[in-house]
């Protein structure tokens, strides 16, 4: 009989362990993003520096605290000590908090600084937020000139829930950002429309795109891959939907890469003085409307009124093509309606007008790339 205690002492002592461990491998799990830039590997081991300090502070004062209640405790006949303007203590507690704020202010300057070093960069690229995508803009180095809009690319089923999220369920896009290992980015921000923020954990990169302003900062992956951010500002409706992709390759693979796509890129350059077949427009605009529009007209063109108003029969989208093709190109000012002049090409707004035009239960003829063209303002 005596024996049954320790084994069940023995168990549960296991069990205990056993959490903990399993815990601790939880823990971990939930730790900074794996470094992929000598930037962020910094910043993680700035960030590990000071925990452990502010542990060993909490550990010192709280053990001190309560060693001093313990000790000094009324059962044991202590009184209370009583002191005014006691000048050590006050010397103490002033230099002391000072000294450890000197300690951790030196790496964190340090590292500060280093993030704020934007100069001598191989490749400039400019990053515009938008509700809800990110525009690329190669501006100096290799790829100077090329430009792509970066949007969400997880299924709308997906995200309804009639369909099995994938493995990178709201961080796939359809446009990665593509740049070359050991070389420095610098990352120009700005934005459209509201206040968004460019974030890649794995390079130590964030940074606000605010509108009016040009803000920068920059990373130097070290490593070759994929890696996944999102915006990290309060942007709007669909805020979770804004992924940043950036796939990582080298220096050949890159080349490769920028002639590509300038190839592609002359390919698609589409005259606006093409002539569409309805049939071609409604095929090209029912993608750009998968990708820029059904978020909040919705893929049956009802809408979500009253904020985003139904397509399905409306004024705009059966009524004069000047009015439909200016509220694309513009917007609507102090509304969700976004100017995608800047952001879609002719054929690709006057894709997505005959779409719009032609489908649900409208049937007002398409829109020829050359009447967008003549609205641009």
């Amino acid at each position: 009989m005596a024996s049954k205690p320790a084994r069940s002492i023995a168990a549960w002592a296991a069990v205990f362990l056993g959490l903990t461990f399993s815990g601790l491998a939880l823990a971990l799990e939930w730790n900074l993003q794996p470094a992929a830039s000598q930037l962020a590997a910094e910043i993680q081991d700035l960030h590990e520096y000071v925990m452990f300090l502010c542990t060993a502070i909490f550990v010192g004062v709280f053990g001190f605290m309560f060693w001093s209640v313990y000790a000094h405790r009324k059962s044991k006949g202590h009184q209370a000590e009583e002191f005014h303007e006691n000048t050590t203590v006050e010397m103490l507690w002033t230099v002391i908090p000072a000294i450890i704020l000197v300690i951790i202010a030196w790496p964190a300057t340090r590292v500060v600084v280093a993030q704020k070093d934007t100069t001598a960069a191989d490749l400039t690229i400019k990053v515009t937020g938008i509700q809800w995508k990110w525009a690329y803009d190669y501006l100096k180095g290799e790829g100077e000139g090329i430009s792509l809009i970066s949007t969400l690319a997880t299924s709308r089923e997906q995200i309804e829930g009639r369909q099995a999220k994938g493995e990178h369920y709201l961080l796939e896009v359809d446009n990665e950002l593509v740049v070359p290992v050991n070389r420095k980015i610098r990352v120009i921000t700005t934005a459209a429309d509201v206040i968004h923020s460019w974030w890649v954990p794995a390079f130590g990169a964030k940074q606000d795109a605010i509108p009016g302003f040009l803000r920068d900062t920059w990373f130097r992956a070290d490593k070759t891959g994929v890696f996944r951010g999102q915006c990290a500002e309060l942007c709007g409706k669909e805020h979770g939907f804004m992924p940043v992709v950036v796939r990582v390759v080298s220096q050949e693979d890159y080349s490769k890469w920028v002639g590509d796509k300038k190839r592609a890129l002359v390919v698609q350059a589409d005259g606006p003085n093409k002539k569409w077949s309805p049939e071609d427009l409604k095929a090209r605009g029912e993608k750009v409307y998968a990708a820029n529009c059904v978020a909040c007209h919705q893929a049956s063109g009802k809408g979500m009124p009253p904020a985003f108003p139904p397509l399905d029969g409306s004024k705009i989208a059966t009524g004069a093509k000047p009015e439909h093709i200016d509220m694309v190109l513009n917007g609507k000012p102090n509304t969700a309606m976004a100017a995608f002049g800047k952001q879609l090409s002719d054929t690709e707004i006057a894709a997505v007008i005959s779409y719009e035009r032609n489908s649900w239960g409208n049937k007002a003829g398409e829109v020829q790339p050359a009447e967008v063209k003549a609205r641009r303002k």
